[in-house]
């Protein structure tokens, strides 16, 4: 009986979800999302689903049940393992992981993202992905936080860099702890708050072999390869083979430190919410258009996905190649979902330090802006609010309906990209 509840409201969720709002819905959601606008600088093009697929929507929904009522355009997710016992959704996928560890706070671990740090390993067992611009130097260089949720099943994770006072904004609401090696002074005010649970250069330095650095490398790299490239978070502890030197993992740090391992009694959720048991393809969801490939304006790491439509997820692109994980047998690194947002930012100071403005720290309103989400190969708009309180999740809304978005479960890929590149982004 429980079962068929949750599928009851489930449907119920899809349904108020994916259909067509009413007139008026779009003053409706301005209503909702009240608060200091993110400046837009023109807006990306989209491409409207093949004909075909329109087609065939428009078909369905001319078909209703038997009483009269409009059915849900959601498929049933194929699920092997339909024995959950001591099983629940995960708040960062929504997918099945293990009960053991539903109240363990998850990492969120720097990942360097210049080329010199290839290849990456461990993070294709993140459960969400942030790209943001870590400098507006540099072809505005980007770098990786990654939220992993089952930290145990690490062997090798990076390599870990500095943080930036961004990545404590979006962390702070998952109550990850953070793992990073230093950071400019800008993220002092972040480290001396009180729910601020991290670590900072303590993590195994491994020998990387010559045949790892890129063969065009500069001398400065060549010499700062044996240090500066080489950080990667493990769980045990680990013990270079080459210099004698041991490094503390994950799991002996944890047991040392003084803060909870454990969500608190006020934690909030991550601000997602998962379809159960179906899955959607967005085709009948008003303003729906075509999400194959996508291009972010970030010219340095030429950042871009692309639909898999044999996995039915976006492999990522780092400079212009797939971007694989060596800890994974080079699997490509992909996502089941990609939310793309439009967020301002300011500058730091002349060395490129920068904040993105995602909300207003020092006010008493929510900050709102656009944005787009992807899944099974098409994309909606959508809105997106967040308050100025440190632990509360930002939240996402259909742009047109005004309800809040329900994404398939999978991974989660996040990008926060600049105002004032946000005309550059390339959807098709």
């Amino acid at each position: 009986m429980k079962k068929k509840w949750k599928l009851l409201v489930c449907g119920l969720l899809l349904g108020t979800m994916l259909t067509a709002c009413s007139e008026g819905g779009e003053s409706s959601v301005e209503d909702l999302l009240t608060g200091t606008p993110i400046t837009i600088t023109g807006e990306p093009e989209l491409t409207p689903p093949p004909e075909s697929s329109q087609e065939e929507s428009s078909a369905q929904a001319s078909t209703g049940a038997a009483d009269g009522t409009e059915e849900s355009k959601a498929t049933p997710k194929p699920d092997k393992n339909t024995d959950h016992t001591n099983m629940y959704r995960s708040e960062l996928t929504g997918e099945w992981i293990s009960k053991d560890i539903e109240n363990q706070r998850p990492v969120a671990i720097m990942v360097d993202n210049e080329i010199l740090t290839y290849p990456h390993y461990g993070i294709n067992q993140a459960d969400v992905v942030y790209e943001m611009m870590n400098s507006t130097a540099n072809g505005r260089i980007t770098r990786f936080m990654c939220i992993v949720k089952d930290y145990a099943q690490i062997e090798r994770f990076g390599g870990v860099r500095s943080i930036r006072p961004t990545n404590f904004l979006v962390g702070f609401p998952y109550e990850v702890i953070f793992c990073h090696d230093g950071g400019p002074f800008y993220i002092n005010d972040y480290t001396a708050k009180k729910y601020c649970n991290h670590f900072s250069g303590i993590f195994a330095r491994y020998t990387r072999p010559a045949s790892e650095r890129p063969s065009w490398a500069t001398s400065y790299a060549g010499r700062s390869y044996a240090s500066e490239y080489t950080e990667f978070v493990t769980y045990e502890n680990y013990k270079n083979p080459d210099t004698g030197k041991s490094y503390t993992g994950l799991k002996s740090a944890l047991e040392s430190a003084k803060f909870s391992k454990e969500y608190s009694s006020s934690y909030k959720g991550t601000g997602f919410n998962f379809l159960e048991d179906v899955e959607t393809d967005l085709s009948d969801v008003k303003g729906v258009a075509k999400g194959v490939d996508v291009s972010l304006p970030f010219s340095h790491t030429k950042t871009a996905l692309k639909y898999n439509s044999t996995t039915k997820t976006y492999d990522l692109y780092e400079y212009g190649s797939k971007h694989t994980d060596a800890a994974d047998n080079d699997n490509v690194t992909t996502f089941k979902n990609v939310i793309i947002l439009n967020c301002s930012f300011s500058q730091l100071d002349e060395h490129g330090y920068m904040i993105y403005n995602y909300y207003n720290y020092y006010g008493s309103t929510k900050t709102k802006g656009e944005g787009y989400y992807l899944t099974n190969g098409n994309c909606i708009p959508i809105k997106w609010t967040k308050s100025d309180k440190d632990t509360e999740p930002a939240h996402y809304y259909d742009a047109k309906s005004g309800e809040e978005l329900y994404m398939n479960a999978g991974k989660v890929y996040v990008s926060l990209v600049p105002s004032d590149s946000w005309g550059s982004v390339i959807i098709k």
